[in-house]
């Protein structure tokens, strides 16, 4: 939908109005920055030197996360006191709080691991699939880990069914006649990397859990850039990595596993001291901790923690229905300016992300465009695939950069 600048004006007001008084714009006048002010955009230095539409890679490290690291960097350097002090074993599980209340999740639901391929990985090994056999099903918008994972899975002598996208969109009803009684598992990216696209969950749970099916959700380009709620959504096992929309780093991640399912359906598979407590050395005897720690093995990088907490703290702080409304606007822009410049739209005109992708007729030309111009987006050459990203600091004036270098319009910064 297109909003008049009545409309607009009036869906700022009431969006701001929800915003940290800090943060605040009036909408008496139009904001060329979307609904958040120059300050958000000002938390994040390294997007002055260019157009950056990429968070989609990478997000660009807010000065919060900077800071967080630096205050535990002082601790190590320095010791305790005056304001430093180490990312501990509670704050660990205070960070566990905070990423379940943005899933709806319970703490005992969440485990630390590497990333995000680190987290399927765990669940797929714990299921033993290729002893299980049966099928599994996938869609091919799926991420390449996943996609590669299954592939070699499949020699092993499981059944592997991959769902067609019509039109860059995965239809539910196709979900539903690859769904057996012999499927084990369905996994699924719920927001695409490739164009943005996110899934019907709910639907495509509901077929998989009446058909005796678990199912998996990469939940990485969705959390923290839009609303996501794994209880509602069906949804048994998710993983995110923190460094796109939790704005943290690479190097850490989050795997959800709904509780009824600890130990039973997914057993422990790997073994750390992370995992218990009482370690009695001359006894060797242990007691096991609660929940999805029976996950998790060594020691977290807590430094990345660090970041990944002040990523959330600013997440919540902006809100998660002024993060959708800012993006809106500007994909929306980018879905109606771009395609008469013969860029053809991938992604569904309704699609509730920050991620918009578009078919190139020339590869080269486009990277080349987007270089000379100083805007920073993902070329898939082999694809003829150009995905552009918007976050919290993107405004309308990046949109009409990149509009107009794309156009073929503007050559500098």
């Amino acid at each position: 939908m297109t909003l008049g600048r009545r409309e607009f004006l009036a869906s700022a007001a009431a969006l701001a109005a929800t915003l940290p008084t800090s943060l605040r714009v009036s909408a008496a006048q139009p904001n060329r920055s979307g609904i958040f002010p120059a300050s958000v955009r000002a938390a994040f230095p390294s997007v002055a030197r260019e157009t950056y539409l990429n968070s989609a890679a990478m997000h660009p490290v807010g000065t919060f996360a900077a800071d967080a690291v630096k205050q535990l960097l002082d601790f190590r350097l320095l010791g305790p006191g005056e304001g430093r002090s180490d990312f501990s074993a509670a704050r660990q599980e205070e960070l566990k709080k905070k990423f379940g209340a943005l899933i709806n999740a319970t703490p005992n639901e969440i485990a630390y691991t590497a990333n995000t391929t680190d987290s399927e990985n765990i669940v797929v090994m714990g299921l033993d699939l290729p002893k299980r056999k049966g099928n599994v099903v996938i869609d091919e918008l799926h991420f390449t880990s996943s996609l590669y994972m299954y592939k070699e899975l499949e020699k092993q002598g499981v059944e592997l069914r991959i769902v067609k996208h019509k039109n860059w969109t995965i239809d539910p009803e196709d979900m539903a006649k690859a769904i057996d009684k012999n499927t084990r598992l369905v996994s699924m990216a719920l927001v695409s990397n490739v164009n943005g696209f996110m899934h019907d969950a709910k639907a495509v749970s509901a077929i998989a859990h009446a058909r005796g099916a678990l199912v998996f959700a990469d939940i990485i380009q969705a959390v923290g850039a839009t609303p996501v709620d794994v209880k509602a959504l069906g949804i048994d096992f998710a993983s995110a990595g923190t460094y796109k929309w939790l704005m943290g780093e690479r190097g850490l991640g989050f795997l959800y596993v709904r509780a009824d399912l600890q130990g039973t359906a997914l057993p422990t598979t790997r073994y750390g001291h992370r995992q218990v407590t009482n370690f009695n050395r001359a006894q060797l005897s242990w007691e096991p901790l609660p929940g999805a720690a029976r996950y998790e093995t060594g020691g977290i990088p807590v430094m990345l923690a660090a970041m990944v907490n002040a990523g959330i703290d600013y997440v919540n702080s902006l809100g998660m229905p002024n993060i959708r409304a800012h993006a809106k606007q500007l994909t929306d822009r980018l879905q109606k300016e771009l395609p008469p410049l013969g860029y053809k739209p991938l992604t569904p005109l309704d699609t509730n992300t920050p991620i918009v992708a578009f078919e190139l007729k020339d590869a080269a030309a486009t990277t080349k465009l987007l270089q000379g111009g100083k805007v920073v987006g993902t070329v898939i050459a082999n694809e003829n695939r150009l995905r552009l990203a918007v976050s919290v600091f993107n405004t309308h004036e990046d949109i009409d950069r990149t509009v107009a270098v794309l156009g073929g319009k503007a050559s500098s910064m």
